[in-house]
């Protein structure tokens, strides 16, 4: 079968999209508008760039209802900074319950009872109990239109990592202790971490 997307309804461009780049890590991002309002929300196009300088980046869809920017992307372009907690299986439930489209006078820490707790170097707070926190300062924006369906390319500049102390042992993450959680497509999620094995990449 062969599909050329730009002929199809963007959500059913998406749907192949999602249902193809899979698992997807999960950046659960948060903000501070300009007033100081705490945001939080769960990005599923997320990943790596490179470790010097350590970059990482996510990619914010606009609202398929009216092609608007969502709260996140509104507060990175008005401030600069952003934290990506990283989601394990313990704050699944309350991650889920961000990504519902609330007011931007909505707190999302307060919707969830999730834990906001300042950063070192930036203002947005972390969520207490994601075992791991990356603090950003933008770095670029890239936009790719702006009508539904469309989106921007979030990239942004590691300033300060925060890793729980039973995770870390000799410069490394224990993914079992972490329990690290994935999108799929649709509703369905997975646990990145329950069956994985062994493959020596060749010298």
């Amino acid at each position: 079968m062969n599909i050329t997307p730009h002929d199809l309804h963007w959500r059913d461009a998406y749907k192949l999209m999602i249902g193809s780049i899979l698992p997807r890590p999960i950046a659960f991002v948060s903000t501070i508008d300009s007033n100081g309002m705490a945001n939080l929300a769960p990005f599923s196009f997320f990943t790596a760039i490179c470790a010097d300088p350590l970059m990482i980046c996510f990619a914010p869809m606009r609202r398929g209802t009216d092609g608007c920017k969502k709260d996140t992307l509104v507060n990175i372009e008005a401030t600069g900074e952003f934290v990506v907690n990283i989601v394990g299986e313990q704050i699944v439930e309350p991650m889920n319950e961000t990504a519902a489209e609330f007011d931007p006078e909505v707190d999302e820490f307060q919707v969830t009872g999730l834990t906001p707790i300042p950063s070192e170097l930036i203002r947005p707070y972390r969520v207490q109990e994601s075992a791991i926190h990356m603090e950003c300062v933008l770095h670029d924006i890239l936009h790719f239109g702006d009508q539904p369906g469309a989106g921007s390319l979030v990239i942004g500049k590691v300033v300060m990592m925060h890793i729980s102390d039973e995770l870390y042992a000799d410069g490394k993450i224990d993914m079992q202790k972490l329990l690290p959680i994935g999108r799929m497509a649709g509703q369905v999620y997975t646990r990145a971490a329950s069956d994985t094995f062994i493959l020596e990449r060749k010298k």
